[in-house]
């Protein structure tokens, strides 16, 4: 990068919050995802002012930036496609206001998930989502994916808290949008504009988000069958019944074998798992722990037990969040890749995709672990394979294509709650193929310089997913 401009960039935010050094650049060329490419620069602001001058100073210099959380995205949505400036917002981390007689919080947008839960807990409220990284993922970049997690089908995701935000425009204009109010008539609503816009119009610096109370109870059924189906069926004939659980996560028998070999979880050796999770009022929460085991023992569950421990059920739901990182020990020399991972599909039609999963599976000889959260259609699906062979990415790509095609046919979409990134968006583009038009006019008139994370979601020419691989294999 040029002298100038990082000499600028050092006067912005100081010598200690930027670096040109080749192990840092490294680091952040990657998310949690299978892409990797190197920045020239990298920043870290303190403020808003200072996301502002550096905005101001990229669309001076036509630079691209990326804005990036704390880095556990799966699709390759902090990765810096074009290299240029990643911008670290994890320094931002200030919960600014607690406004819990008006229903509402301000954070900063580098604040970690599990604080905020934190600081909400004497209170006795919460903000809902429940990310599978919790402990580490921050509210802005929430915000820019839309994220969810566990939780979604009772209490819903990310758009549905975000009341207001502060965001600087790629000119480096601040703007601000929504309110602190529950109710808002005024206009375009705005602060849903830039949820799930994953950094390519904008970058979100202060989240104004509404919390709820806390439930008084909660319990968790774990419900064994001896077929995938059988356990796709219970997903759909509880919430027809109708019941609606705060949580209900799926496992299969591979992701079984895998927890239970990484953790020593126990878990039983079974087709397929049900972990279904209810809260509320203890007599509600007991009234729908009965009807819980009513339907799973109506379709022949092969075993089943139930817990309001806090203990066991974070055992439980620990045993759960650790497929991901599991299934990388399920056999020798392969590991757990994020291809096809977060689809979602009506409830109804989980039996169908979960069954159609795992005859994709079959018929391009790849090893997919199929979880999720059930309750909400949205199902998560992991392929193990050996990194190094070009015809297993070949297999996976292959297996992908079918699996999103198959989602979408279903009545789906190709991602429920991880973003597009790179990963989804030659799968994004097809599924939403009469928005692209209107997408890239309102990227047009909001980055007419095209800064923003650029190459992204309408914008990926590249068709195949499987490139610039942080694996020790060519791009295919």
């Amino acid at each position: 990068m040029d002298q100038t401009v990082v000499s600028e960039i050092q006067a912005i935010v100081g010598e200690a919050n930027f670096s040109t050094n080749i192990a840092d650049l490294y680091t952040y060329g990657f998310d949690a995802s299978i892409h990797h490419v190197t920045p020239s620069v990298v920043v870290r602001p303190s403020s808003t002012e200072e996301v502002s001058a550096i905005m101001k100073m990229a669309n001076k210099y036509k630079i691209p930036v990326v804005p990036r959380g704390a880095g556990t995205g799966l699709c390759g949505g902090a990765v810096p496609l074009k290299g240029g400036i990643v911008m670290d917002l994890t320094r931002m981390n200030k919960i600014k206001e607690l406004r819990i007689p008006d229903l509402y919080c301000v954070c900063e947008a580098g604040v970690v998930y599990d604080a905020l839960q934190k600081a909400l807990a004497p209170y006795k409220f919460t903000f809902p989502p429940t990310p599978g990284s919790a402990e580490a993922c921050t509210i802005g970049g929430m915000v820019a994916t839309n994220a969810s997690g566990m939780r979604a089908v009772k209490y819903g995701g990310t758009r549905d808290y975000v009341l207001g935000l502060e965001v600087v425009l790629p000119t480096g204009e601040i703007m601000r949008v929504g309110t602190r109010t529950l109710k808002d008539a005024s206009g375009y609503q705005l602060e849903r504009f830039f949820v799930g816009s994953e950094g390519t119009l904008g970058v979100i610096t202060e989240v104004t988000l509404k919390v709820v109370p806390k439930p008084k109870k909660m319990a968790m059924v774990l419900a064994g069958f001896d077929s995938l189906e059988k356990a796709g069926q219970c997903v759909s004939n509880l919430i027809a019944k109708p019941l609606l659980p705060s949580a209900m996560e799926l496992m299969d028998s591979t992701c079984i074998r895998a927890v239970n070999k990484a953790i020593n979880a126990g878990l039983p050796d079974v087709a397929a798992l049900c972990m279904i999770e209810v809260d509320g009022e203890p007599e509600i929460v007991a009234k729908e722990l009965v009807e819980v085991a009513e339907v799973a023992n109506a379709l022949g569950a092969v075993g089943l037990d139930q817990s309001d421990d806090p203990k066991q059920m974070a055992q439980w739901t620990n045993s759960r969040k650790s497929v991901m990182s599991a299934l990388s020990r399920y056999g020798k020399g392969l590991v757990s890749v994020s291809l096809a991972d977060d689809m979602a599909v009506p409830i109804s039609k989980i039996p169908d995709a979960v069954m159609a999963f795992a005859e994709i599976a079959e018929r391009n000889h790849v090893i997919v672990g199929t979880y999720g959260h059930a309750a909400d259609g949205n199902l998560h699906t992991k392929m193990l394979l050996n990194p190094e062979s070009q015809e297993a990415w070949k297999n996976g790509e292959n297996a992908v294509r079918e699996i999103f095609d198959t989602c979408v046919k279903l009545g789906g979409t190709v991602t429920g709650e991880h973003g597009v990134g790179i990963s989804k968006a030659p799968y994004f583009q097809k599924e939403r193929a009469s928005a692209l038009g209107a997408m890239k006019v309102i990227k047009k008139a909001l980055d007419p310089n095209n800064i923003m994370n650029p190459g992204k979601q309408q914008e990926w020419e590249e068709g195949c997913i499987i490139k610039y691989l942080r694996y020790p294999c060519q791009d295919l």
